[in-house]
């Protein structure tokens, strides 16, 4: 569910972090606390989006509910509809025990901003693809899946003041952003496979914290390898996140046997367009690569094929 690309975007926070504290406030635990509330906050924001597709849907009850106890009521105050509230995926979302118990425990209610819920549900209202999914008195699955997906890509993802809500209240949301159209895709075409209370899987957890502490602990063997490559360039103005993201590529060569080499180096790569400056991702590249080819000449780097399952 949650991508190894995302993983590594985590860790490599966690590292930037970890560099920036004081020595003496890194205890024991410290990399595997920061790195657990980093991967947690993923799947808060995950939650939370479903949470707030399901209240735009469910305002449809409210809406309703307030129209028709005007004093004076018209005939279209009387007649709002609200068959998206009884959308199936609603349904299935709202009666999930996993999702119950991470709405409590991360306390997402409390987020809720009513008003801004209204003025999305009021851009969903005027909306064709609203009108014509309410002009459908059929419920097919693939209907219900489709007005739910356009309730986020285009009412929640493309409102300012939703977006300025989720940075208000996560801190790396622009992070995440792009994976979770990707998740909540996913989830509304096999929501029977998610399971709230594991939102991300063993292995990826696994394969997280042993990139992290591999980094940490093979710090200095990394840099032996990667200052010789640097040339002209002084380590010293290296963007620190290039170093980073270096290092983590030079202990996947090394240490993590089923991650094809080809696929580091792209995945580095792309991080670094993203997260670094506009030429770090050619300079990151031609240094791993160069690396890679040294390794390789000493028969450094074993790779095999993931194990099926």
């Amino acid at each position: 569910m949650i991508s190894r690309r995302n993983i590594r975007v985590k860790v490599m926070q966690t590292l930037y972090a970890l560099e920036t504290m004081e020595q003496s406030n890194i205890k024991p635990g410290t990399a595997t606390r920061l790195l657990n509330e980093k991967l947690d906050q993923t799947c808060q924001i995950f939650t939370y989006l479903l949470y707030s597709v399901v209240q735009v849907a469910q305002y449809a009850e409210t809406d309703a509910q307030t129209r028709a106890s005007k004093h004076l009521p018209s005939a279209e105050d009387l007649q709002v509809n609200t068959k998206i509230a009884g959308n199936e995926f609603i349904y299935q979302i709202t009666n999930d025990k996993g999702f119950q118990v991470n709405l409590e425990q991360w306390k997402m209610r409390q987020l809720t901003d009513t008003d801004l819920i209204r003025k999305l549900y009021n851009i969903l209202v005027a909306s064709d693809a609203y009108k014509a999914y309410i002009a459908d008195e059929t419920r097919t699955k693939a209907g219900e899946k489709e007005i739910l997906e356009y309730i986020y890509k285009e009412v929640l993802a493309k409102s300012e003041l939703f977006v300025q809500h989720m940075e208000d209240n996560f801190l790396h949301w622009s992070d995440d952003e792009e994976m979770m159209a990707i998740l909540l895709g996913n989830y509304f075409n096999k929501p029977h496979l998610f399971n709230f209370l594991q939102l991300i899987s063993k292995e990826k957890l696994d394969y997280a914290r042993e990139l992290l502490l591999t980094v940490n602990d093979k710090k200095e063997y990394c840099l032996e390898l990667i200052k010789p490559k640097l040339q002209n360039w002084d380590p010293e103005r290296i963007a620190a996140v290039d170093m980073l993201l270096m290092e983590m590529g030079v202990c996947e060569f090394l240490y993590f046997p089923t991650i094809p080499t080809k696929v580091t180096i792209n995945e580095y790569i792309d991080l670094a367009k993203a997260y670094s400056t506009p030429q770090s991702g050619q300079f990151i590249n031609g240094i791993l690569d160069n690396i890679l080819k040294d390794l390789e000449k000493e028969s450094l780097v074993q790779k095999q094929d993931r194990p099926k399952k």
